[in-house]
């Protein structure tokens, strides 16, 4: 994913020479193309994620359109007061891009862990959330935020996920994108990295004759709430798939939808994580493993609410 990221900011560079990006002493191996081809238009901010978020706002404020670049937790986290009154409240065009969302960082504890800040950012104004599921929906969401020009949280794995678009997604910054149409008994919703257990586990499925669909929703926000009142009125049962704590992005973003729809509607299951964090530290498999995130685990727990309904 961050591959996918700098090749579509450079390609956007190369013809739009107001974008610049700010990196909190990150990005080493990723970012030095763009440096070589664009002299002064990346800068080092050092590991002061507060500091940088503030020239982020000044610069996006004087005509450039700033990308912001640190781990999950350091690039939001630590500074959600700049970017709330510095950068939403202006509607600045600031992308902040959270490397490692999710558990990419496992081993390093849950201090390095990206599972909330969606939430977060889900209740500022004027922001877009973008969490893509491959290097495809990456490049594709990357550019839209540039069309956009404002503030935007841009949410990556830490490298090597696979492809699974075979075509770079098209479409309006909210579309929900459907890889198998919605199933009679289930349709799994996924957004993030961890789309790739989904797609598995919708394998595993259907190899078991369930009716079961996908839709990766690369974009928290603005939602795809006409795709959701769909799904919810043509299957059984929904689950949503996130690495993220199961409230406040985008298990909760669908709860919403739902529950202002009248009439019979699907059961809504949340895949996700807990808010109390593992007192240990494991690799990122482990987590999804522990959490009921892996391919397995998500085929399980369908089979489990099909059987129990």
């Amino acid at each position: 994913m961050r591959r996918a990221f700098i090749e579509a900011v450079t390609a956007l560079a190369a013809v739009n020479s107001q974008i610049i990006i700010l990196t909190g002493d990150m990005g080493f191996s990723i970012l030095e193309d763009f440096a070589a081809r664009f002299p002064g238009r990346l800068i080092n901010a050092g590991i002061a994620e507060q500091n940088m978020m503030g020239m982020a706002a000044g610069l996006a404020a004087s005509g450039k359109i700033v990308f912001t670049y640190s781990i999950a937790n350091f690039a939001m986290l630590r500074c959600v007061e700049q970017f709330r009154n510095d950068v939403c409240y202006h509607r600045l065009p600031v992308i902040a891009v959270s490397v490692g969302a999710g558990t990419a960082y496992g081993a390093q504890g849950y201090t390095h862990h990206g599972i909330e800040d969606a939430a977060f950012t889900r209740l500022l104004p004027h922001v877009a959330v973008a969490s893509p599921g491959d290097p495809a929906e990456v490049g594709w969401a990357t550019t839209r935020l540039v069309e956009r020009r404002g503030p935007a949280s841009l949410r990556l794995g830490r490298g090597g996920e696979p492809a699974i678009h075979r075509l770079t997604p098209a479409g309006p910054i909210e579309q929900a994108l459907t890889l198998q149409p919605a199933g009679k008994d289930v349709t799994l919703i996924a957004s993030g990295a961890v789309l790739v257990e989904a797609v598995a586990a919708l394998d595993l499925l259907r190899a078991r004759g369930i009716e079961a669909g996908l839709l990766s929703m690369p974009f928290l926000q603005p939602l795809d709430s006409g795709a959701l009142e769909e799904i919810a009125r043509t299957s059984r049962l929904v689950l949503t798939v996130e690495e993220h704590v199961r409230h406040g992005a985008l298990g909760g973003a669908v709860a919403e939808v739902l529950a202002g729809l009248a009439g019979g509607k699907a059961r809504l299951v949340r895949a996700g994580l807990t808010s109390t964090p593992l007192p240990y530290a494991a690799s990122q498999d482990a987590m999804r493993r522990y959490y009921g995130l892996d391919a397995h685990e998500l085929a399980k727990r369908v089979l489990a609410e099909l059987d129990a309904a």
